[in-house]
């Protein structure tokens, strides 16, 4: 058994972490896209329900709630297609995280399993950056994780 599991970790070893990276990125952000679009109508008008849903259901206790409306309707159309194209990557997932925090704490604290996942791809974002398949990484704006000199690399 423990050479089967050996070779299924060194096969497993191999899942580049880009790929990774890259999955991070899209599913989070498609969730908090797919949000921002219910609270929409057209492109720029703020629906109704939104504010309703701001005023009585997701009444936060510092923010006013039509400020909170706007805020929120905006950093979920913006965060995530940032998040999409890698750009500014671990800027637009730690603003999603707190927004996370935000829904958790004061909005659905029973849905921490959901909140739980998101919060734990976001975080790994922020830890370890969009990976080579983003706008960050061409434009050279997010120089990923340091790499070990080889011969450091060779001594362990």
């Amino acid at each position: 058994m423990k050479p089967l599991i050996r070779s299924l970790n060194r096969a497993l070893a191999h899942v580049p972490n880009d790929l990774v990276a890259l999955g991070l990125r899209l599913f989070p952000a498609m969730v908090f896209l797919q949000s921002g679009r219910t609270k929409v109508d057209g492109l720029f008008s703020i629906r109704d329900s939104t504010w309703f849903l701001f005023e009585h259901e997701y009444a936060l206790p510092v923010i006013p709630h039509e400020l909170a409306a706007v805020l929120a309707t905006l950093a979920e159309h913006v965060l995530p297609v940032l998040l999409i194209l890698g750009l500014f990557t671990r800027f637009s997932a730690l603003g999603l995280l707190a927004m996370t925090a935000v829904i958790q704490i004061f909005v659905y604290p029973g849905a921490w399993i959901t909140h739980g996942l998101w919060a734990a791809a976001l975080l790994a974002l922020v830890a370890g950056g969009p990976g080579r398949a983003s706008l960050d990484h061409l434009l050279g704006l997010d120089p990923g994780r340091p790499r070990p000199h080889p011969a450091a690399a060779q001594a362990a």
